[in-house]
């Protein structure tokens, strides 16, 4: 089944990688496919709160900091962090409809 996600460094979540058409693939795959992003899919809220947690603590040490140069460098990491939760629900409700479409 990993043949079909690859792992997203960025994102800390497997994605899928479908090498063909949704229609080329039979039921069987289809409804596999779709379990194990159902699966994957459950973690991306946990995920998102972790990185919640972490922006957390970067603003905490931002709110301390007066260094300039390091505050720059913890609000760059506070904005890739926040790219990254939008990028998360951005999976986390596309493939909702797709899947639900796919149940059907």
């Amino acid at each position: 089944m990993e043949q079909y996600f690859i792992y997203d460094q960025r994102l800390g979540i497997l994605l899928p990688k479908l090498e063909k058409d949704w229609e080329d693939y039979s039921n069987a795959e289809q409804q596999a496919i779709l379990l194990r992003w159902e699966a994957i899919r459950g973690t991306i809220p946990d995920r998102i709160a972790e990185l919640e947690k972490i922006i957390n603590e970067k603003q905490d040490q931002l709110n301390d900091e007066n260094d300039f140069v390091r505050s720059c460098q913890l609000n760059s990491e506070i904005a890739e962090l926040a790219s990254v939760i939008n990028d998360l629900w951005i999976w986390y409700r596309m493939n909702q409809t797709v899947s639900m479409r796919a149940h059907r």
